[in-house]
């Protein structure tokens, strides 16, 4: 990616695809003229997401946990584009409720396919980049500046995913591979929706404190996102507040420690109650794709 900010031409693989972040990034870097090569679960949803596509593009069906699929999808992918100059690990699902009422394969899931998901996809497209001297983009969240309560599963997850592309950034920055994470605050996807069908989860937070007890519009954060994209930026920040949270977030646990148990009392066992498994259209569509394999 020599020319810095064109997008003409280049192939860009983003998973997660079929829906949200996943699917709107899709269509805008298609329209800046990206090849992209869609990866997801949901075949039918990744292939109407195609037909909408302006420029070149294909879709695969694989889980991003699944080594093999994933080194399946990278080989098929440089054998159908020629090349990878763009890798986003988007894709992401997630669980509500307190930890100790969590159910333990929906609470290891959420970590499996937002931590070991977006390493797994590295190391099957890390070959690819090298090669192109391209940009790996890993997409964490807010949750992985600010941990909140009833939200482990997440925010273990995504702190781990943004260290893990923190770490990658050394390891291949003299190979000539840019390693970029993104942030998000609550957006309006499927997965947001998902989560607010839960009384608890949505009194919840819309009791944090500004800015981050909104929800944001989808089509602004991409945007935002693609603009990271184009400038292979270190740090990708989808609101424009988050960026202020890195000089504070080493006080941000011991606040949230105190707020959260303040909060935590004021329900009382109402959290006990929150629907347990994962959560939107994406989760549910895992949840078929596994009790399928199984």
């Amino acid at each position: 990616m020599s020319r810095r900010g064109d997008l003409e031409g280049r192939v860009a693989v983003v998973t997660g695809a079929a829906r949200g972040v996943g699917e709107l990034l899709a269509r805008k870097l298609s329209a800046r003229g990206a090849k992209v090569a869609l990866v997801g679960l949901e075949p039918d949803e990744l292939r109407s997401v195609a037909a909408r596509l302006h420029a070149d593009r294909e879709h695969w069906h694989a889980d991003v946990t699944d080594h093999v699929a994933m080194e399946r999808v990278a080989r098929e992918v440089k054998e159908r584009f020629g090349a990878v100059d763009i890798v986003v690990a988007n894709a992401g699902v997630a669980a509500g409720g307190p930890f100790a009422d969590s159910d333990p394969q929906a609470w290891r899931r959420v970590v499996e396919v937002n931590l070991i998901g977006g390493a797994v996809t590295a190391r099957a497209f890390l070959p690819l980049l090298r090669e192109s001297r391209g940009y790996f983009l890993q997409i964490a969240s807010l949750a992985a500046i600010i941990p909140a309560p009833m939200m482990t599963a997440y925010c273990a997850s995504k702190s781990g995913a943004e260290a893990f592309a923190h770490s990658l950034r050394s390891e291949v920055a003299h190979q000539g591979v840019r390693v970029g994470v993104g942030y998000l605050s609550w957006t309006d996807t499927d997965m947001v929706r998902g989560a607010d069908q839960d009384e608890v989860m949505r009194e919840m937070r819309r009791r944090l404190p500004w800015p981050a007890n909104r929800t944001y519009p989808l089509g602004p954060a991409v945007d935002r996102i693609v603009a990271g994209i184009e400038r292979r930026s270190a740090h990708v920040y989808a609101q424009w507040w988050l960026c202020g949270t890195q000089s504070v977030r080493g006080c941000l646990p011991g606040l949230v420690a105190v707020v959260g148990a303040r909060e935590m009392r004021r329900f009382g066992p109402r959290p006990a109650v929150v629907r347990k498994g994962l959560v939107g259209a994406g989760g549910a569509a895992d949840e078929r794709e596994r009790t399928q394999r199984d």
